[in-house]
């Protein structure tokens, strides 16, 4: 047995390596993120949210007539049941809108025959399912959280541009459909962070894929992973002014009060989603409300801020979450549905690591070093005082 003075804690799995995988690389050091090996800024800017899910899926950039027969797919997977929604309408005006995605996410799986397959083919099937119904799911729960009527897709539109339609009510114009395409593409994959991670550990007990995407959404919950974009806009609102900016971020510091949007467990450097973002600022900025300009420019105060007082100093630097805040708003997203179009985006990310995790799986098991005392004398409980 190993004695204690060997045994090293990893806290939060630091530094531990959990597979590999050819899905995703990050590159912390050097602000670098690829899929598949290609660069995400040359996604963002050339390629779909349709094409970079076949991307990760198949592990290779369809052919014109794969991507179209893939789109099509999709498509056709969009419509969710009269059951969905009425869950969707019963838990939607009480429940936060990612505990009802949670909710419906897991009830889809009754509608598939055979819910868990050792089929590639047959599993990537069902996450084209589960991408498209994700989607429907997310903008209905928007819908009803506005106290507004469940809209049907609009089959004519791209898979986020629809997405937008459906919890808006209005087709976006060729702006915002590239925007929401664009953040799409940036929040479906990031290597093995909180979410993919629960996604494989149910799965690896054999749980179906359905199970481990439901898992996947609740690991987005907490504000250190999903929830970190409604907080750095929170923080924004409550700074209200730009020129308030500094003193708020100086008595933050002063305080050792956390700054949400900033620093990364893996970057040490500017997250390069967060760099393309923040190039769609200034693109939306001469559209937007008087509301959001404040918020736009006050977000660039506090990142130029903190980059002087953190960046170079500490390692701390804006992440994706910072600018996605104003840029949802724009596009018509509540921040309590901020949430619900990450699990939207990242379902892709979650389906792909399952099945390639699935080629050699192991169920996960890892150890806790015991602190405590052993063999302590049970006594009755009428004798207890």
């Amino acid at each position: 047995m190993e004695s204690k003075e060997n045994i090293e804690i990893h806290e939060g799995l630091s530094g531990i390596y959990i597979d590999i995988s050819s899905i995703c690389k990050v590159d912390g050091i050097n602000g670098k993120l690829y899929y598949r090996g290609y660069p995400i800024q040359v996604l963002a800017e050339r390629s779909s949210f349709e094409e970079v899910c076949y991307l990760l899926l198949y592990g290779r950039l369809p052919k014109k007539q794969e991507l179209d027969d893939f789109s099509e797919k999709l498509k056709k997977e969009r419509s969710i049941t009269d059951q969905t929604k009425q869950i969707i309408t019963s838990l939607g005006r009480k429940a936060q809108a990612l505990d009802v995605l949670r909710t419906v996410m897991s009830s889809i799986s009754a509608y598939d025959e055979t819910p868990y397959s050792s089929e590639e083919s047959k599993n990537i099937e069902k996450a084209i399912r589960i991408i498209s119904k994700t989607a429907t799911m997310a903008a209905a729960i928007g819908r009803i959280k506005k106290g507004e009527q469940i809209l049907e897709p609009d089959q004519s539109l791209g898979h986020a541009e629809n997405f937008l339609f459906m919890l808006t009510g209005k087709k976006p114009d060729k702006d915002a459909a590239k925007l929401i395409d664009v953040m799409f593409i940036l929040h479906a994959e990031h290597s093995s962070n909180a979410s993919t991670f629960a996604t494989l550990v149910t799965c690896s007990t054999l749980a179906d894929i359905y199970a481990g995407v439901t898992a996947g959404v609740a690991a987005l919950k907490g504000p250190l992973h999903g929830g970190a974009d409604e907080a750095a806009l929170k923080m924004m609102i409550e700074i209200g002014q730009p020129e308030n900016t500094e003193k708020y971020i100086e008595d933050a510091l002063a305080g050792k009060k956390k700054i949400m949007g900033f620093g990364h467990r893996v970057y040490k450097t500017y997250d390069p989603r967060a760099r393309i973002l923040k190039s769609y600022l200034d693109i939306v900025k001469n559209k937007s409300t008087e509301d959001i300009k404040r918020l736009i420019d006050i977000s660039l105060r506090a990142e130029k801020m903190m980059i002087e007082k953190l960046g170079q100093s500490h390692g701390i630097w804006p992440n994706v979450d910072f600018f996605s805040g104003p840029l949802y708003m724009y596009l018509g997203i509540e921040p309590e549905m901020f949430d619900t179009v990450f699990a939207s985006s990242r379902t892709v990310g979650w389906c792909s690591h399952v099945i390639e995790y699935w080629k050699n799986n192991k169920l996960f098991r890892p150890l806790e070093e015991y602190q405590g005392p052993l063999d302590v004398e049970y006594v009755g409980i009428e004798e207890r005082n």
